[in-house]
């Protein structure tokens, strides 16, 4: 495999990455944004208030999530596949 091969796998490779985790990132932000807004309002500064909705929106997040998780490293593991068939 020559050294543009391995840019064009690493690339692929972190743009699969990008694209299966950006989703939960984007949806922990924004749950994290709401409940410190929600605690900014109220004065509650309680640190471990933040953990549970986190943890049961990212849970249903990554369930809905999963065939489009699935799919997209599918695709990816397809390509790699391939390419070591082929020789490179």
């Amino acid at each position: 495999m020559t050294g543009p091969e391995v840019l064009d796998v690493a690339r692929d490779g972190i743009f699969t990455f990008l694209k299966v985790a950006s989703p939960l990132m984007l949806i922990a932000l924004a749950v994290g944004v709401v409940i410190s807004l929600i605690q900014a309002l109220t004065q509650i500064q309680e640190q471990t208030l933040v953990a549970v909705p986190k943890i049961i929106v990212l849970g249903l997040a990554m369930i809905l999530l999963l065939p489009f998780m699935g799919d997209a490293l599918a695709g990816y593991m397809t390509r790699v596949a391939s390419r070591i068939a082929t020789g490179g």
